[in-house]
């Protein structure tokens, strides 16, 4: 089927604007020396710009990045309103205006090097600036979200050093308004925590003959002395140690002073020193102080790092007597003050507990026919004993052994064993807050930062609009042209994406 030719007149012409330059210098449309023409055009155009006449219009065409061939038509238009009065009886303009840009258009119109000219910025709006400024706002938008995402991790990271830092002090017993008082503060309560806890063992007096009967039953030892310093505390409460250690109540107490807690240092200056923040865990518990041997071959208390001020305390060796029944030292202590008497006596309450465990478990198997054939011999203490009452009994001796080797007592013995260790404690503390104030100030710098990135792109936004639209102009311009040599034929320049 043959088409007619007016028919043709409604096939569109696809250019690839890739190619639109090559296309139009194989078509003959442009001279290959173009270039050359354009750059003498562009120094005739710098030339002209210098003697303009006041005109909005052409006021504003002159603020546009790149004047073209059909800005110098508009001009020429322009000129020839405000020249009209140079025009002669012939039609000619005797301005030097009027003449330089009719010049210019003549020498764009020479082998069509503006038709040249056009397409080369096209071809550059598509393929370079409009991908430049889209991948530059690209980046801004990427940029503000992961500034945003930063934002979000060091809040998040924040709260959770804050919610940590409430946390330990929580766990310390204290509100966390100012960490060194209230650790200090705390301390003071620890002498009646620690009577009340020797007071409490009163109530393991019959657990304690217990336990007593049975060493003697199972070891056919009447004579053996169980668990000794829980029997004295269950007859004498948390009593000094020097009652303990001769059985006779001291005239008069020289209780070992503490050396005075440092002053807290600077922020600038914490000296972190290698002492945790978190009392030791284990069964090995050893809060307080450790006498060991001087240097010189004497005993003596070693308090801990005072700020520079030493102090020496004199020792009474263990099994002499002090002048007069004064206790001195470490003997002027409570039996749970002191650490080796504390230790003996939570070992003796963890011997106490496994036994009434133990035992708890004999009585609730009654089909344990070994042990009961066992017990048929013993004392009437071993086999009268009910399973509600040896209950109580452990219940009693696992209350005791929680207070006394709970967190609170524990980092409360620290404090009176070693004033520094409260310094250490309230300075980790207080680095917890600094590095939730400094993720916090980090925060707001990155918001700084995304609020400039945003400012970035709005300022691109209005040169990507300006250079879609300077595109739009040049494909519809370069379009029309071409249209007009084919006999109005409809052209599409593929591939321009605004």
């Amino acid at each position: 089927m043959q088409v007619a030719p007016q028919d043709y007149r409604d096939v569109p012409i696809d250019i690839q604007t890739s190619k639109l330059l090559d296309w139009l210098l194989d078509r003959r449309h442009c001279g290959r020396r173009w270039p050359a023409q354009v750059a003498q055009v562009r120094e005739r155009i710098r030339a002209a710009l210098q003697d303009m006449p006041e005109h909005p219009e052409i006021r504003a065409l002159l603020q546009g990045s790149y004047l073209h061939y059909f800005h110098c038509l508009r001009i020429v238009e322009i000129l020839k309103g405000t020249e009209a009065s140079t025009k002669n009886l012939f039609g000619r303009y005797s301005s030097q205006r009027m003449k330089d840009w009719q010049e210019i258009v003549s020498l764009y119109e020479k082998d069509n090097a503006y038709l040249a000219e056009l397409s080369s910025l096209l071809e550059r709006s598509v393929s370079y600036e409009l991908p430049a400024l889209r991948r530059q706002r690209g980046r801004w938008q990427q940029a503000q979200q992961e500034l945003a995402r930063r934002e979000d991790e060091c809040q998040l990271r924040a709260g959770e050093l804050r919610e940590r830092f409430l946390g330990s002090c929580r766990q310390y017993g204290i509100a966390g308004e100012d960490v060194r008082q209230e650790l200090l503060a705390q301390a003071q309560a620890l002498p009646s925590l620690l009577s009340r806890v020797g007071d409490g063992a009163s109530a393991l007096g019959d657990a304690i003959e217990l336990y007593q009967a049975c060493v003697a039953f199972v070891c056919d030892s009447p004579g053996a002395e169980a668990l000794p310093l829980l029997q004295h505390a269950v007859a004498n409460g948390n009593s000094s140690v020097f009652r303990w250690r001769t059985g006779r109540e001291p005239r008069r107490l020289e209780r070992p002073e503490p050396p005075r807690a440092p002053e807290p240092p600077r922020e600038d200056t914490i000296d972190w020193g290698d002492f945790p923040a978190e009392p030791p865990q284990g069964e090995d518990i050893d809060w307080g102080i450790t006498v060991e041997p001087s240097p010189q071959g004497d005993d003596g208390i070693d308090w801990g790092d005072a700020g520079g001020q030493e102090g020496t305390i004199t020792v009474v060796e263990a099994g002499t007597e002090a002048p007069e029944d004064v206790a001195r030292g470490s003997d002027a202590l409570t039996l749970l003050e002191n650490p080796e008497t504390r230790n003996q006596f939570i070992d003796e309450l963890m011997e106490l507990e496994l036994f009434l465990a133990q035992r708890l478990l004999e009585l609730e198997d009654e089909a344990d026919v070994v042990a009961m054939s066992q017990l048929q011999l013993a004392p009437a203490v071993l086999q009268g004993q009910s399973r509600e009452r040896v209950q109580a009994q452990l219940a009693t001796t696992r209350e005791l052994l929680a207070q006394l080797c709970s967190r609170s007592v524990q980092h409360l013995c620290m404090i009176l064993a070693s004033p520094r260790y409260v310094e250490r404690v309230a300075a980790l503390l207080r680095q917890q807050l600094l590095q939730a104030e400094l993720l916090l100030a980090k925060r707001a710098a990155l918001g700084q930062r995304r609020r400039q990135a945003l400012a970035e792109q709005a300022a691109l936004e209005p040169k990507l609009q300006r250079l879609q639209e300077r595109t739009k102009e040049l494909q519809e311009l370069i379009e029309a042209d071409i249209s007009k040599r084919y006999g109005g034929r409809p052209v599409n320049l593929m591939g321009v994406n605004l």
